[in-house]
């Protein structure tokens, strides 16, 4: 594999986004030295490379300036308009603004020179129309040709069309085409020029959200800026995030992240929403429709569809990853995502969801229950377990879903069918609350106490690890119904579920507590006890902060304030690190050898559950 063709680095680079658009650059502004730079459209780059000249030079960077999730200005100085003195006194201020099909951008020329000065500014661009999964492995689009037209261009490729206006330029290129202003800075004054692009796609399976979400903000604790500080970035990129399905433009959800994952997913969906109840329940409602609309109706191991299945992913069209991997436009290969689509739906009639509007989910709520039962336990023992039938779909079907991410404490992988210690806990509670709500509506749920029940007699017997420092739940069981025995952050997923009793609660609080598993910014993944354990492996070590704000949550629940305390303030220093903006995960690394945690270089940011694990976290804080 040569350097041109790794999957890009993201964290020095600077993103303005509003769904589904998004726009990745250096800190100057200009794209192209990076394999993740450009404007990307429904997960098309419609441009790939841009910089700007004044005055036949680029200008000299000073500020990248961030005006929320949507806008960015970037600062530079332009000392070879300058006059003689130690003060610079000509700037361009370069600002971005991403709209859901595009961006506009405005450079405006500022001197504090006694006299006009006469200059150009010339903007270059090209678009090579490379898809997400092409870029996310390192490697270019196919490159588009560009024909100018009267005051603007348009290019074309596939199902995406872009058009750009310039008012006042001279156009000149095809696969490299320029933009040229010829101005006057007035004496101390300014002049400004833009541009905009525009987008389209005939393929697009998801859109802008055009509503306003229903978040009302609780009163903030005066005792730590760091929680408001977090909270108001993480609401103001969720509402960056906002999105609908093209086939149900009435129901907003929220967008897994930026840039990998800007689309629908089941798990990934269902989590924020849920994070995010305590704002209200607009969010949660959105989620559950858009994602009943997709529920599986037939068995198809292609697609991972079963009857009563809540799906995966949705994408434009069929994605190809590495290692032989393909994964269709509309894919279930996911094993919690039913379950968690019943607790979200439980949690929000408890948080005010109308009757009316879970009264109309009930049909899709029995078809939930049912698949836990008759495809989730495909072998009859009781527990939910994943296979990957297609042979092209993901091993690993939990929220770790990478290839290593079950593995033995030696660090042999664990072979499947694999059952997850925290999907029997989110069948467990779905189950009982599923229960909850048929009653509620006049239906029995006397069935479904009887299965949680004895699912919960199956981990009791299955799951626990003997150990010298107390026992603690494994993470699966493997083909052959072995305890598979590394311990993770899965085990904090099982507080506050109802799965575990009061002592064994106690067991997994103070292992969430340990230094092999707390880093101090947050939780990791992989105990560093593993073999396996690596601070910078996806799910064998880094730390995630939506796994965090799970166990904190959890632990709050349980009445495990001590606990949970240290978790708290190992998010709220890696927050303050962040500026704010939590990446999707970071390095697990302990912060008694880090001054300030390690990025993860390839994490999504923003990221909506790292995001909304801010409203979570503040849940926990203001806990009677």
């Amino acid at each position: 594999m040569t350097d041109a063709y790794r999957q890009p680095l993201l964290h020095d680079e600077t993103v303005v986004l509003r769904a589904p658009a998004q726009a990745w650059s250096a800190a100057d502004g200009s794209m192209g030295a990076r394999a993740i730079h450009g404007l990307f459209v429904s997960d098309v780059r419609v441009i790939s490379e841009l910089s700007v000249e004044v005055g036949g030079a680029a200008g000299e960077p000073i500020a990248t300036l961030p005006e929320g999730a949507s806008a960015v200005s970037f600062v530079s100085l332009l000392r070879h308009l300058d006059g003689a003195g130690a003060d610079p006194r000509v700037r361009l201020l370069h600002r971005r603004v991403v709209t859901a099909s595009g961006a506009s951008e405005t450079l405006t020329l500022q001197s504090a020179v006694a006299t006009p000065i006469e200059t150009s500014v010339l903007v270059r661009l090209a678009s090579d129309l490379a898809g997400m999964d092409a870029v996310k492995a390192g490697r270019p689009g196919p490159g588009a040709e560009i024909e100018t037209t009267t005051g603007g261009a348009t290019w074309s490729g596939g199902a995406v069309s872009a058009s750009l206006t310039a008012p006042g330029a001279k156009l000149a290129g095809r696969t490299n085409l320029e933009l040229r202003w010829d101005v006057t800075i007035p004496a101390g004054g300014e002049v400004s020029v833009g541009w905009s692009v525009d987008a389209t796609d005939v393929h697009a399976v998801v859109a802008a959200s055009t509503t306003e979400p229903d978040w009302v903000l609780p009163q903030l604790p005066a005792t730590d800026e760091r929680v408001g500080r977090w909270v108001e970035r993480a609401v103001d990129d969720l509402r960056a995030l906002r999105m609908t399905t093209v086939a149900d433009p009435a129901s907003s959800f929220l967008g897994a992240g930026a840039p990998w994952f800007f689309t629908l997913f089941g798990r990934d969906a269902l989590w924020a929403a849920r994070f995010l109840l305590p704002l209200g329940t607009g969010t949660a409602g959105g989620t559950l429709r858009v994602l009943a609309a997709l529920q599986g109706t037939k068995s198809d191991p292609n697609t991972a569809e079963q009857p009563g299945k809540i799906m995966h992913e949705l994408r434009r069209g069929t994605l190809s990853i590495e290692n032989d991997i393909e994964l269709p436009p509309l894919y279930y290969g996911t094993v919690d995502a039913t379950a968690l689509w019943i607790c979200l739906l439980h949690d929000a009639w408890r948080a005010g969801l109308p009757d009316s509007e879970v009264r109309a989910l009930l049909p899709n709520l029995t078809a939930a229950l049912a698949w836990m039962r008759d495809y989730g336990d495909a072998d009859g023992d009781g527990l939910l377990e994943y296979i990957d039938e297609s042979g092209r779909g993901l091993a690993n079907q939990g929220w770790k879903d990478s290839g290593d991410s079950v593995q033995w404490k030696d660090g042999r992988l664990a072979t499947g069918p694999i059952a997850l210690c925290e999907v029997q806990a989110y069948a467990y509670e779905a189950a009982m609350h599923g229960a909850d709500l048929l009653e509620h509506f006049g239906e029995h749920g006397d069935e479904w106490r009887s299965w949680a029940g004895a699912l919960q007699e199956r981990f009791r017997a299955s799951f626990w690890i003997d150990d010298p420092d107390g026992a603690y739940p494994a993470i699966a069981l493997d083909a052959d119904k072995r305890a598979v025995d590394s311990l993770t952050s899965n085990i904090g997923h099982l507080l506050g579920t109802g799965i575990l009793d009061e002592a064994e609660s106690k067991l997994v609080a103070d292992r969430l507590s340990s230094p092999e598993l707390n880093s101090g910014y947050g939780l990791r993944t992989m105990a560093t006890s593993s073999a396996g354990y690596w601070p910078l492996s996806y799910h064998g070590g880094s730390v995630w902060t939506h796994d965090t704000a799970i166990a904190i949550a959890g632990l709050t629940r349980a009445g495990f304030r001590e606990q949970a305390a240290p978790l708290i303030e190992g998010l709220l220093a890696a927050a303050s690190a962040f500026d704010y903006r939590m990446p999707e995960l970071h390095s697990g690394d302990p912060a008694t050898a880090a001054g300030r945690p390690v990025p993860y270089p390839a994490a999504c940011r923003p990221q909506a559950w790292s995001a909304a694990a801010a409203i979570s976290v503040l849940a926990s804080i203001l806990a009677p």
